[in-house]
């Protein structure tokens, strides 16, 4: 059974005086890939903040694992063009080793990038950068918000891949947002679909078939496979006797 890293019970969160998260529960495992997905205004990024435990919740309990280790990616990078800084010095800032930094950075295909300007590095190049420094502790839960923005889709494709296997490499569970539903739901276990309060959620097939995922986003047009070596049950979870179910209402 996979180890509990992060469990949110019934969740609320408001600012000044609009409910922002409703009732929101959610378990983050190990060795488990889960997509959060939702319009403009669901509360994503609240709801990242508080598993992060930058914001407290207005009621509800959260329980974390004591050993828990987060790595973070966040959504977008912004550096003075006049600073003179190379990738490898950018991911020093995290205060770790010099081999550490470039071990990270050879494991997401970049090394050869270690003294190259951060400003000179392609969008692609930039968020493999930013992903490296959220592996640099070996994290048992990596938290990555929309960890393609401004890459094109074959870069798209390539960086869901690489945080796949990253996920497997350092057996942690993975909390990503993300917009880009096609691409992203065949590189997930579990997708959560939030819109203020958690409309459905479960592994992608059945995600993408449910009306309240449908009321949102609209029919599913473009194909999409999602290939691990395990099946999930209802909830994303992983089985060894390859049961399906459908989809749970939150």
């Amino acid at each position: 059974m996979a180890k509990l890293l992060v469990s949110l019970d019934k969740i609320n969160k408001g600012f000044a005086g609009k409910l922002v998260l409703e009732d929101v529960s959610l378990q983050l495992k190990q060795g488990e890939i889960t997509t959060l997905i939702g319009p403009n205004g669901a509360g994503k990024s609240t709801l990242v903040r508080i598993v992060l435990g930058l914001l407290k919740p207005d009621s509800g309990d959260i329980k974390r694992t004591p050993d828990l280790k987060v790595g973070y990616m966040p959504q977008k990078l912004a550096i003075d063009p006049t600073l003179p800084i190379s990738t490898c010095r950018f991911l020093q800032l995290a205060n770790t080793s010099h081999q550490a930094c470039h071990e990270a950075l050879q494991s997401v295909g970049i090394a050869h990038l270690a003294a190259t300007p951060i400003q000179e590095l392609s969008g692609g190049e930039v968020q493999r950068a930013l992903l490296a420094r959220a592996v640099l502790r070996k994290p048992n839960l990596l938290v990555l918000d929309e960890p393609v923005q401004g890459v094109d889709v074959n870069g798209q494709n390539t960086l869901y891949r690489m945080i796949s296997d990253l996920a497997k490499t350092l057996n942690c569970g993975v909390l990503m947002v993300s917009h880009d539903l096609h691409l992203v739901m065949s590189a997930t276990d579990k997708v959560v679909c939030l819109n203020r309060h958690i409309c459905c959620q479960g592994h992608p097939d059945y995600v993408t078939q449910d009306p309240a995922y449908l009321d949102i986003f609209g029919q599913t047009t473009a194909p999409y496979s999602h290939h691990h070596d395990h099946d999930h049950s209802l909830h994303g979870d992983v089985l060894d006797d390859g049961r399906g179910e459908h989809c749970d209402h939150g």
